[in-house]
C-alpha cells in the first residue's frame, strides 16, 4: 500500500517537530523544512527513517522567499497532507516596530502559507483529496497587546483558512486551523519564569501546553472526516 506523504514546515523544533515526530510514527512519508536547523533536521530524517520505516527529506528554506518554496516544490512528486507550522513572533510596542521586522514576521507567518497552499493545491485538485493544516494562534483570535503584528499574521491565517476552505470543499480538500494557546515551546523563552508564572495562572488547566498535544490534533485532523472543514479549533487549556 501506498504511504501517504505530508509537507510540515518549520520542523526542526517545537511545535513542528513534535507534528514530524507524530506524522512520522503514523506512517506518512515525510518533507520537512527549517530556516537555520538543517544539521538537527538531518538528524532527525535519519531517527524517523530507521524507526518507522519511512521516507524523510530535511529541506533548509526561507519560507517566505517565493523562489526557494518553488525549489522546495521541485522535490514534492505528490502530497496529501501540508502542514503550515513555520513562524515567527516579535514583542514590543507597534510604534517602535520597524518596518523591516513588520515585513519580515509576514514573510514568514503569512506569505509562506499563501505560498506553500498555491503551490500545493494544484498537487490535491488533481486527485481530489488532501489535507491542509494551518498552525494559527490564540492571538489570532483575540489579539494581544505588544503581539500586534503576530496577532494580524495569525488573524490573517484565520481568514485564509475559512476562504481557502470554501474553495476547496468541492475537490474534497478540507482546510483548517489549530489555534495554539501558550505552548511550552522556544518561542515562549523570551519571557521570565515569572511572567511565565502570571500566564499559567490566567489558564484554567493550570500549566503550559505541549507540543505533543498540538501534534495529536494535527493527526487527527488529518484523519477527520471530510465534512469537518473551514474550522479554526483552539487548543489553549480554557485561557481565551
Amino acid at each position: 500500500m501506498t504511504r501517504k506523504s505530508a509537507l510540515i514546515t518549520g520542523a526542526s523544533r517545537g511545535i513542528g517537530r513534535a507534528i514530524a515526530h507524530a506524522f512520522a510514527q503514523a506512517g506518512y512519508d515525510l518533507y520537512l523544512t527549517c530556516l537555520h536547523s538543517e544539521t538537527a533536521l538531518s538528524e532527525d530524517c535519519r531517527e524517523y527513517a530507521r524507526t518507522f520505516h519511512i521516507n524523510a527529506q530535511g529541506f533548509c528554506v526561507d519560507m517566505g522567499d517565493f523562489d526557494a518554496v518553488q525549489t522546495l516544490f521541485s522535490h514534492i512528486p505528490d502530497l496529501d497532507v501540508m502542514i503550515n507550522n513555520a513562524g515567527i513572533s516579535h514583542i514590543g510596542l507597534l510604534s517602535d516596530m520597524t518596518t523591516d521586522q513588520w515585513r519580515r514576521l509576514m514573510a514568514t507567518n503569512l506569505d509562506a502559507c499563501f505560498y506553500t497552499c498555491k503551490l500545493a493545491v494544484p498537487l490535491m485538485v488533481r486527485k481530489k483529496q488532501g489535507r491542509i493544516i494551518n498552525i494559527s494562534s490564540v492571538w489570532g483570535n483575540v489579539g494581544a497587546s505588544m503581539e500586534v503584528a503576530y496577532s494580524a499574521s495569525k488573524g490573517a491565517i484565520n481568514s485564509l483558512t475559512k476562504a481557502l476552505a470554501k474553495e476547496l470543499a468541492p475537490s474534497n480538500i478540507p482546510v483548517n486551523a489549530i489555534a495554539c494557546g501558550v505552548i511550552d515551546t522556544d518561542m515562549n523563552r523570551c519571557f521570565s519564569e515569572d511572567e511565565l508564572r502570571a500566564l499559567i495562572d490566567e489558564i484554567p488547566a493550570d500549566r503550559l501546553g505541549q507540543p505533543q498535544e498540538v501534534a495529536a490534533l494535527a493527526l487527527q485532523l488529518a484523519g477527520a472526516p471530510a465534512y469537518l472543514t473551514g474550522q479554526i479549533l483552539t487548543i489553549d487549556g480554557g485561557f481565551c
